[in-house]
């Protein structure tokens, strides 16, 4: 979609138009923040260590604005990966740990985030240094403490079939969803609202059937938000577009832990 047709149907910034580096070399923290920044509708990378981000920089497209990187990881790591970050890339360097950070990676870095953090926390360090259109503009319609799936309807689709079937119902539903976004973003750019509405309307019932509860709350506001929708605008369209693509990406990265195959 051109910069155009964005003006024109009333579509705002996304967050998803700034890229994040993650450099982390514990899988379950980076996968959490991974999933948090997803969410939060940032284009997320991902690196385990210092020499493999280096890789990931240097071809990664677009090129990060912001690189948030874990500071005590084996090899490449604290002010040294830092130096080489700022030698490859203009990008905002956040530093995020588990204990109390060295005053030389403090000095080093743009900012610092300490392990755990709020999700509301690491939105504000991250867009701290966004414009501020993107800033003001680029916010999710995802609620972060939502449930992804809805674990009663879960069980009962467990107590009625076997795990590989009720792992084949998700997985369509991950893959509707991906078309579904696609479909939206269509209907937005030609500006029909009636398409828009119908898209939400399938994804709300579809979606609360199955207990995805957070793509069902995303297909209720698309329908909502177009049926009462100035003309051919939708309130927030691009940011709910990017909403559901993160919600079917969420909704996936869930399968592996509660289905396993």
């Amino acid at each position: 979609m051109t910069a155009d047709n964005r003006n024109m149907f009333g579509l705002t910034a996304r967050r998803d138009q700034v890229a994040v580096l993650l450099i982390d070399d514990d899988l379950v923290s980076r996968e959490v923040t991974a999933t948090l920044l997803t969410l939060s509708g940032y284009a997320v990378h991902t690196a385990e260590n210092g020499d493999s981000a280096l890789d990931v920089l240097a071809t990664m497209k677009p090129e990060p604005e912001i690189i948030l990187m874990d500071t005590q990881m084996p090899g490449l790591s604290g002010t040294e990966l830092i130096g080489h970050m700022r030698e490859r890339s203009k990008a905002r360097i956040l530093a995020i740990s588990g204990s109390e950070l060295p005053p030389e990676v403090v000095e080093a870095a743009d900012g610092f985030l300490i392990k755990p953090f709020e999700v509301a926390a690491m939105r504000r360090a991250l867009d701290g240094g966004l414009g501020e259109a993107a800033a003001s503009t680029a916010v999710s319609m995802i609620e972060p403490d939502a449930p992804v799936i809805n674990l009663a309807v879960l069980a009962q689709f467990r107590a009625l079939m076997p795990e590989p079937a009720v792992r084949q119902i998700y997985h369509a539903i991950v893959s509707d969803l991906g078309q579904r976004a696609s479909a939206l973003e269509l209907a937005l750019a030609n500006g029909d609202m009636a398409e828009a509405t119908r898209i939400g309307h399938t994804i709300k019932g579809g979606c609360a059937m199955a207990g995805a509860t957070q793509a069902a709350r995303l297909g209720a506001l698309i329908e909502r938000n177009a049926r009462n929708g100035s003309g051919n605008q939708l309130d927030n369209g691009e940011v709910l577009v990017g909403d559901l693509r993160a919600a079917a990406q969420a909704l996936e990265s869930m399968l592996d832990p509660e289905l396993p195959a």
